[in-house]
């Protein structure tokens, strides 16, 4: 997870861990535990009682249920390890990540503290260290009870969720969330071991960029030491003993081209910044705006390619600029992010961890993860502020793939206090973060904290909670505790502008950018969107006008095989027993039915049902799928179309819309959740929608006013009802677009009743809305009738075609599709399987879920609505199945058409 250097000695061997208060844990356990088992190191308690056969597979049945006491224990780790002097000036013992309140003793003696999962440790050990064999141990003390007994000493601070994780730095996430397993364990979650060294070592490098007007691209590099100290080893080379000045250099290469700069951190001093230029510096894009060029940058402590370097520093930099609009214009405040002075339309996933256990990540599963991004056309991922700041692999791929990062400071939905130990160790973490991801040109957007201003504006009791009349009062009358603000509003912002002011900041997210309005309000900064999951039909989101929106979703099941891997109830229905382990937000099978209403089946969102003791019943009779495998089928349909509504809808609307960040990419487990990914990889139907909705360049028909509406029906500050359609288009690259377009009203057997054509042209980075024709915009029966526009002449395109766009006039349940609109066939091809289908009749949302047949097979298309008479081939990467016709069975090859009730 995190880069050691080259004097680092990691203790990763003959580990065990052991429970100091056993009476916790199952009784049948607890000699064993008293006992202790060996350990792995980087690992987790978890998992290392897992592998010792003491507990089942965490993401099993109701495991997690009976897995609870873990959290409840107080572990102690343990390891024995050989050392001799090398003659170093400092031997320290560095810890990059524990798991969390801990402390670390070496041969009986404390060596020191820890409190915060999010940073590292470093002590110097010369004086406790001996020849020979040495005794390590790091015991931890319970989060959940360490949470709770800090809340009973520093009284409560309101939190979401059931465990006080607001009073520990410890992920929130970790603790249970409305996707996530509560699993707060503990643990050495990053390498632990000695680094020794003489003479000096590095602490920091900050390069930062900028590009001067003339393209010459500045690289301004912050190197900072920490030095061993005079006279405690004979050192041979005594200038450096000392405060002695130090030089410094600084390599950089693009290929065969290099460049040099030399320098020296002065005498008595521990750091220096060094400049370099570059002329006609190659830029880094985000993608789809263009390429991702990055330079080698070396940094070189000690006389310059001696032998007598004293650390070194490898890293790689890319050169950009950035900044961001929020001025004020007729729609309210925008958030429109620049790179290279370029507006970009930010659009990409809301990210959480890939595993609930971190040490099991590996840069492959990072890699298919981005591979999800990339391949749905995300140009920006958000690093969400209850989870972790992520590990190398996940920042070089953004660089390297041209992602850009938005990055929480961790501080979610609670209110943290400000006390000086709190500040001391978020000051710490900042710091140390801030350092690390200096170097990464993808990271754009650092962010203070999630939803922390909307809960202090507008959750129920929030600021009650905080009231103290033993507090000075403050300026509206009454003593209030510090909930978070000064590290929101002052802290963080002067770390940057100390650090790295070269990114964009924003305190808080969802906020706006004006005083005296909502910090969730649509028309300024940016936004939260989660009443269309929560309380509305997700045709509410046609009601807003988001400037930004960062996060908003809605759910589904995993892949079939990831549902019934781990849930094994009896009878396999949407509220069985451990189904609803692996649900975790509040009602959310209820939600998933009551949000199918009018779009899968009859009725409306409030529609209610009385039970026979007359209590109310969210569940309608429609609303329970005779089949399991049809509710599945229909709710990952739900989740597909509810996002492409909303996602169409915000894009139709830029430049006013700047961004749409998808509440969420991936799993942390197996889960009924947000995602567009499921925890083994498995893309849902909602991800085969996103690379259509997050295409560079888009095509949507949507509902407008008219010239005429405005003009006759409009009162003042209040719109009228859209009464047209317009063909909407985004040219989101930097390359212009110009050709035909063919807009058609048809049946859904394939008769053309209307038609229109249209030359478009469109700039770099630029938008169009063109009108529909009266003939081709009003249905006969809109149950049986589409509009369908398709690009006809490109001409000299550069960069991808637009999509054709379909307009469905009628939902699901209204429209008057056919039962079996498809013919499939299936033929072994190299690799897997290759899949013909032909449409018969309009096949809306063809998908095939692969993995019913095999859970690691893949399918390289799906979400595609196909017209009569249109044919494609898929192909699916599968081992050889016993019966490859099982890929055309009914359950496995899904359409919309399929959820139509006799």
């Amino acid at each position: 997870m995190t880069t050691t250097p080259q004097t680092f000695s990691p203790l990763d061997s003959d580990w065990r861990v052991r429970a100091l208060n056993p009476q916790v844990a199952p009784e049948s356990l607890r000699d064993t535990l008293a006992a202790g088992v060996p350990a792995q190191v980087p690992g987790e308690v978890t998992l290392n009682l897992q592998r010792a056969g003491l507990i089942d597979e965490p993401f099993d049945g109701d495991n997690e249920r009976h897995q609870q006491w873990i959290g409840d224990v107080d572990w102690q780790y343990e390891s024995t390890f050989d050392w001799q002097s090398k003659g170093s000036q400092r031997v320290d013992l560095v810890a990059y990540g524990l798991d969390t309140v801990a402390t670390v003793s070496l041969n009986g003696r404390i060596v020191g503290g820890a409190n915060n999962y999010h940073r590292s440790y470093r002590w110097d050990v010369r004086e406790l260290l001996q020849p020979g064999r040495n005794v390590i141990t790091v015991a931890f003390s319970s989060s959940v009870r360490e949470s709770d007994v800090r809340e009973q000493r520093n009284g409560y601070y309101p939190h979401t969720e059931h465990h006080a994780f607001n009073q520990i730095r410890k992920p929130s996430y970790q603790f249970g969330w409305d996707w996530g397993i509560d699993v707060a364990c503990a643990g050495i979650w990053q390498p632990i071991g000695l680094d020794e060294w003489s003479g000096a070592r590095i602490s920091a490098v900050r390069p930062l960029v900028g590009i001067r007007p003339d393209g010459t691209g500045v690289l301004n590099v912050t190197v900072e030491i920490e030095r061993a100290g005079v006279g405690r080893v004979p050192s041979p080379d005594k200038a450096l003993q000392g405060q002695e000045a130090v030089p410094v250099s600084l390599s950089l290469r693009d290929g065969n081209d290099g460049r040099e700069v030399l320098g020296q951190i002065p005498q008595g001093r521990n750091s220096v910044v060094l400049t370099m230029e570059v002329p006609d510096v190659k830029r880094w894009w985000p993608l789809g705006y263009g390429d991702q060029p990055l330079y080698d940058l070396t940094v070189e402590v000690g006389s310059a390619g001696s032998d007598r370097r004293l650390a070194s520093w490898e890293g790689k930099v890319g050169f950009r600029t950035v900044r961001v609009d929020t001025k004020a214009d007729a729609t309210g405040r925008p958030f429109q992010i620049y790179v290279n002075d370029v507006p970009v339309h930010a659009r990409g996933y809301n990210f959480v961890p890939v595993d609930a256990f971190m040490t099991r990540a590996t840069r492959d599963m990072y890699a298919q993860r981005f591979a999800d991004l990339v391949e749905s056309n995300s140009n920006m991922v958000r690093a969400w502020g209850g989870s972790i700041y992520e590990s190398d692999d996940f920042y070089e791929l953004a660089d390297e793939l041209g992602v850009m990062v938005w990055q929480d400071f961790m501080l979610a939905c609670a209110a943290y206090a400000e006390d000086a130990d709190t500040r001391a160790e978020i000051e710490a973490e900042a710091r140390e973060q801030i350092n690390r991801l200096s170097s990464h040109p993808s990271l754009v957007v650092w962010n203070g904290s999630n939803e922390n201003y909307v809960a202090y504006a507008e959750w129920f009791g929030f600021k009650q909670a905080l009231r103290d009349d033993d507090l000075p009062a403050n300026e509206y009358g009454y003593g209030e505790k510090g909930w978070g603000d000064l590290y929101y509003s002052h802290l963080f912002p002067q770390l940057l502008d100390e650090m790295d002011p070269t990114r964009v900041y924003l305190p808080s997210s969802p906020m706006s950018f004006s005083k005296y309005t909502s910090p969730n309000l649509d028309t300024d900064g940016t936004m939260h969107i989660w009443d269309a999951w929560n309380r509305e039909d997700y045709r509410v989101y046609a009601q807003y006008t988001p400037r930004f929106a960062d996060e908003f979703g809605y759910q589904a099941p995993p892949a079939w095989s990831t549902l019934t891997r781990v849930v094994h109830d009896e009878v396999l229905e949407p509220f069985g027993d451990q189904m609803l382990v692996h649900q975790k937000a509040s009602g959310g099978n209820y939600k998933l039915a009551r949000g199918m209403r009018s779009h899968l089946t009859p009725g409306h969102l409030d529609d209610v049902s009385y039970k026979e003791d007359g209590t109310r019943d969210w569940l309608i009779p429609t609303d329970n799928w005779d089949d399991i495998e049809d509710w599945h089928w229909a709710c990952q349909l739900q989740q597909a179309h509810a996002l492409r509504f909303g996602v169409e809808h915000m894009r139709s609307l830029e430049p006013v819309n700047a961004g749409a960040l998808i509440w969420q990419l991936n799993d942390d487990w197996p889960v009924v959740s947000w995602a567009a990914v499921d925890y083994y990889g498995h893309r849902k139907p909602l991800w085969y929608a996103s690379r259509d909705f997050f295409a560079h360049r888009l095509a949507t028909i949507q509902p407008r006013i008219s010239d005429k509406a405005w003009k006759d029906l409009s009162w003042e500050g209040k719109k009228p009802e859209c009464d047209t359609l317009a063909l909407v288009l985004a040219n989101d690259t930097r390359q212009k677009w110009s050709g035909t377009w063919l807009i058609q009203r048809i049946r859904l057997d394939g008769e053309v009743l209307a038609e229109q054509r249209v030359d478009v042209i469109l700039r770099p980075v630029d938008h169009q809305t063109v009108f529909l024709d009266e003939e081709v915009r009003k249905f006969e029966d809109p149950t049986e009738e589409l509009i369908v526009a398709t690009p006809q002449v490109e001409d000299g395109v550069e960069g991808p075609s637009f999509a054709r766009a379909i307009y469905n006039a009628a939902e699901v349940i209204d429209q008057k599709l056919g039962i079996r609109p498809l013919k499939a066939s299936i033929e072994a091809e190299e690799g897997g399987y290759a899949l013909t289908l032909e449409a018969v009749g309009y096949a809306r949302d063809v998908f095939c879920m692969v993995d019913k047949v095999n859970a690691q097979a893949r399918v390289d298309e799906g979400m595609v609505s196909l017209l009569p008479g249109e044919s494609v081939q898929w192909h699916i990467a599968s081992e050889q199945v016993d019966d490859p016709q099982q890929f055309l069975a009914s359950s496995v090859l899904r359409t919309a058409n399929d959820l139509k009730r006799e």
